[in-house]
């Protein structure tokens, strides 16, 4: 049996996940496509357009084997924790043969060598970092200018500046530091960027589809050959037609301003009253604020009107809006940085919580039965061989999906479904 693993978000599912699935298994020669995925909450520092559950169905559907929740503290974190979480859960299932990410440049021997650099840190590079830190530049920045210089090739820039490439890095890293068996293999993106907006055919961005879709959610009016028009959903899913499975066209039909879709903004009140409540003290623990961002949100917490607002405000040429984005995700979910350090010496990842799997993968899901280092959690009740650090682990998943099941309940006045009742998956 051979495995191959996936590390995604589905931010929504669209045609290019489609083509990782299947491209995944191609290139491996696996039987199964194992799925670690963001919850409800995503690497960028934002809550996920859509409920993860509906997000796996359309996973699993179009042939993702079995699908495993990223916990939050890793979901909404750095490229380096995020990457390192996923990682490790692989590890930790003892099963997995190899691990298949898109990426912009698709040149996995590039992507090798940059993660060897920096986790080698060389005496050169790790000069050029420490004198660009000192110098008050961001540590991404400071570590772009380092390759950069010490590897002595300015088309780099275009390289460490794009997310997949910056991803994919991050994950050969994690499995090189952990001496990992798993082989790793890249596939070039198709067509669209990680940010780009604009729909561009068969391969669009989940950013573009995220942004249709706000259209039809807030009537907001487009420009389409010279005219501007509102459009109705069903306007919206005929554009989408081409760009995402029949699965997902179904599924944004039948829930959409019913689960979905789901902002920043909307979560503007419940972070605004854990505002009030913090300190400078008490912010600086959060993971990802530092003593001056504690500062600057103490300084501008009277101008806080929405989430993105919040951020724009806080944005300097430093610390990046999507920073800013996760910190403030960080204060709302309560993840600080004594977690993250803790869930790290305990070896990242607690459990493999699943969302959901294929009937026909069964057998898959015995073999992982059979290998997993740490404990499967099919159901919240099930807590028995749990760390005290998985326990913390699971208390913050939790309530993170609680929270966002709240804002879902209050934005489409529909009853709350508690974590606890939401069941695995099985298509």
């Amino acid at each position: 049996m051979k495995i191959v693993g996936l590390i995604t978000e589905y931010n929504p599912f669209h045609n290019g996940h489609l083509y990782h699935i299947k491209k995944a298994k191609e290139i491996t020669g696996a039987d199964y496509a194992i799925v670690v995925m963001s919850g409800n909450y995503v690497q960028r520092g934002a809550p996920a357009i859509m409920p993860k559950h509906l997000r796996a169905e359309v996973a699993l559907e179009a042939g993702a084997d079995i699908i495993f929740e990223l916990p939050v503290c890793y979901a909404c974190s750095s490229a380096e924790y995020f990457a390192a979480g996923a990682v490790s859960l692989f590890e930790q299932l003892n099963c997995v043969d190899s691990l298949c990410f898109g990426s912009e440049c698709g040149n996995y021997e590039l992507l090798e060598r940059l993660a060897r650099i920096i986790a080698d840190e060389p005496e050169e590079y790790r000069t050029v970092l420490t004198a660009s830190l000192k110098k008050g530049k961001s540590f991404p920045r400071a570590r772009q200018e380092a390759l950069i210089e010490y590897l002595g090739d300015e088309s780099l820039n275009i390289v460490l500046e794009q997310p997949n490439n910056i991803l994919g890095i991050e994950y050969i890293k994690a499995l090189y530091q952990k001496h990992s068996p798993i082989h790793t293999y890249t596939i070039k993106r198709m067509v669209s960027g990680y940010h780009d907006t604009h729909l561009t055919g068969p391969y669009s961005s989940a950013s573009a589809i995220r942004k249709l879709l706000s259209y039809a959610s807030h009537s907001v009016c487009i420009e389409q050959d010279g005219m501007f028009d509102e459009p109705s959903m069903s306007e919206v899913l005929t554009r989408l037609e081409d760009m995402v499975p029949p699965s997902c066209i179904r599924m944004l039909e039948d829930t959409h301003r019913n689960r979905y879709p789901i902002y920043a903004n909307d979560f503007s009140l419940p972070l605004r009253y854990q505002l009030l409540k913090e300190t400078y003290t008490s912010l600086s623990e959060y993971a990802d604020i530092s003593e001056d961002l504690a500062n600057r949100i103490l300084n501008y917490a009277n101008d806080f009107i929405t989430f993105d607002q919040f951020c724009d405000l806080l944005k300097t040429r430093d610390i990046t809006y999507t920073r800013l984005s996760r910190s403030l995700l960080h204060i709302l979910l309560g993840i600080k940085t004594k977690d993250l350090l803790t869930f790290r010496e305990e070896g990242y990842c607690q459990y493999a919580r699943i969302l959901g799997f294929r009937k026909d993968a069964k057998k898959l899901l015995s073999h992982i039965k059979k290998s997993s280092n740490v404990p499967l959690v099919t159901k919240l009740t099930q807590i028995d061989e749990l760390t005290p650090a998985g326990l913390a682990m699971l208390r913050q998943d939790v309530f993170a999906s609680n929270l966002y099941e709240s804002i879902i309940t209050n934005k489409f006045k529909i009853p709350f479904i508690n974590e606890y009742r939401h069941q695995i998956l099985k298509i």
